[in-house]
């Protein structure tokens, strides 16, 4: 079976948030783009809470603009298909976390798009790294995930990012 290779990050330097994903799936991989499949919640979501819309490259510009940057937990596995549950965890790599986390040092919050990337973080990511940042698990975008209407997941992603604007008013 072939490996399916993850992208680098989404993000620049002043980036505050990072939404963590588990690995991009056959759509994406095609496309070359994060939450590429046309029935992925993710960008009308962020287009709901940014207003974040265009050509991708366009997207992902407004995404760092507003301080927010993607990536995922897995840098390669071997995954027939787009499920995360056909991911094989003996086959599995994770991206290097330490290494994002000093460069990327600003940031406040981790967000997990679903629980299986909260539970590949969990698994492949040492306790003590990054272990200082506040995180978030959310449900995933995914439209595997159905068992949740887009107005669930919007609303659940509004009150993560509303959490954030809430504890910076806290620290000023």
């Amino acid at each position: 079976m072939e490996t399916s290779e993850g992208f680098p990050a989404i993000a620049r330097c002043d980036a505050r948030v990072l939404v963590l994903g588990s690995l991009p799936g056959q759509k994406s991989l095609l496309e070359n783009e994060y939450y590429a499949h046309p029935r992925n919640a993710f960008w009308p979501i962020m287009n709901e809470i940014f207003g974040i819309s265009g050509e991708y490259a366009v997207r992902c510009q407004a995404l760092c603009e507003h301080k927010v940057a993607v990536w995922d937990v897995l840098q390669a596995s071997v995954r027939p298909g787009s499920l995360d549950a056909d991911i094989q965890l003996a086959t599995a790599s994770a991206n290097d976390f330490a290494a994002f986390f000093n460069e990327f040092s600003l940031l406040e919050l981790i967000v997990f798009n679903g629980k299986k990337a909260e539970q590949l973080f969990r698994q492949f990511v040492p306790a003590n790294v990054g272990s200082t940042i506040r995180r978030l698990g959310l449900p995933s975008t995914s439209p595997a995930h159905a068992a949740m209407s887009f107005s669930q997941k919007l609303r659940r992603w509004q009150v993560g990012f509303a959490l954030l604007r809430d504890t910076r008013k806290e620290q000023q």
